[in-house]
């Protein structure tokens, strides 16, 4: 029986795949990408299946789920609390959010407002997730990856892994890196790193650049995302997303419509508001019909309200794409990796 994608992605959209196969272990991962590899077979590595989109017509080839677990924790204590830490190497297949448990129960800080952020770690260093501040890129001490094109282990520096917003080496060769595992270098306490972003701020009752205890940020944020519909949840469509379809465009200066949310890049561009060009554009919440629309909490993401198709999802997303694109002269940047499918 066909193994359908659809069943595997958070927008629970997808046709089937040609060839599934489950990996436990490294050992497993390498040797059945590699065995697609040397047929000639595509190849599609799936996580948790949070940031893509599969066409309807399936994968017409060989789909690997990463299953595999395991996080290896050396903690080390300094002089005081705030000169210890921990360097933590989680295996691909962990649950983000899991980990992100983990380390606020263990005290380890600089993730705590990345909860409630579904998918696996592996796929955290390709897209540089991040959110209310934070990035996995102040975190991450090494990747280590499967080269398909060398057939070999390469481990890769934080400074050699080309983070940027939303992006990565690994995302900039798109299919010749297998994520095996990510090791982290969190330091140790009971407060989070300072509060970076600015709703997350008023929502603990504390100023930007000030900390709060890390068990506060993390339900702080839970709270936040759950209002935006970003905290998954099977009874609520508008959690049936790839979260943010859209990225935060960078601009020039000159650019940003005025009004416009504007915040200053180190290379003299300016970051723009996805959303807030999408609403100013007259896309509201809920725009869209009984198959797919914005969410009716949140205009950046698009959702699949129960029978959608991936055709019906592109649609929309290209009817705001090009309607955002009319009103501002900016082109939006979808987000989510599209598999048999494009916009």
């Amino acid at each position: 029986m066909a193994e359908f994608l659809r069943e595997h992605t958070t927008l629970r959209l997808g046709g089937p795949a040609r060839h599934w196969v489950t990996a436990t272990s490294e050992d497993e991962l390498v040797a059945a990408v590699s065995a697609a590899d040397e047929a000639g077979e595509p190849v599609l590595v799936l996580g948790g299946g949070s940031n893509l989109v599969v066409g309807d017509q399936g994968f017409s080839g060989t789909v690997v789920q990463i299953g595999t677990r395991g996080i290896d924790a050396d903690v080390e204590a300094g002089e005081g609390a705030s000169c210890s830490g921990a360097t933590v190497t989680v295996a691909a297949g962990e649950r983000w959010d899991d980990l992100v448990a983990h380390a606020v129960d263990a005290g380890w800080t600089g993730i705590e407002a990345l909860s409630g952020i579904p998918g696996q770690v592996g796929a955290t260093p390709i897209q540089n997730v991040g959110a209310y501040g934070q990035e996995v890129a102040q975190t991450i001490a090494s990747v280590r990856t499967w080269d398909r094109h060398d057939r070999a282990q390469r481990t890769f520096a934080a400074a050699d892994c080309g983070f940027g917003y939303r992006t990565s080496r690994f995302k900039a060769e798109p299919g010749r890196y297998v994520v095996l595992a990510v090791t982290f270098q969190f330091r140790q306490g009971t407060l989070g790193a300072p509060v970076a972003y600015a709703e997350l701020a008023r929502t603990l009752g504390v100023e930007q650049g000030e900390r709060a205890p890390l068990t506060a940020v993390r339900q702080a944020v839970l709270g936040l995302r759950a209002g935006k519909g970003m905290v998954l949840d099977p009874a609520d469509h508008d959690t049936w997303s790839a979260g943010s379809f859209f990225t935060n465009p960078v601009v020039a200066p000159d650019v940003v419509p005025p009004g416009a949310p504007a915040w200053p890049q180190p290379d003299g561009s300016v970051k723009t508001s996805a959303a807030w060009l999408i609403e100013h554009a007259g896309f509201a919440k809920g725009h869209g019909n009984a198959a797919v629309s914005l969410s009716t909490k949140h205009t950046l993401a698009l959702t699949n309200r129960g029978h959608a198709t991936a055709a019906d999802l592109l649609a929309l997303a290209r009817e705001v794409r090009d309607g955002v694109e009319q009103r501002f002269g900016i082109r939006l940047v979808n987000e989510p990796v599209l598999v048999g499918c494009d916009l």
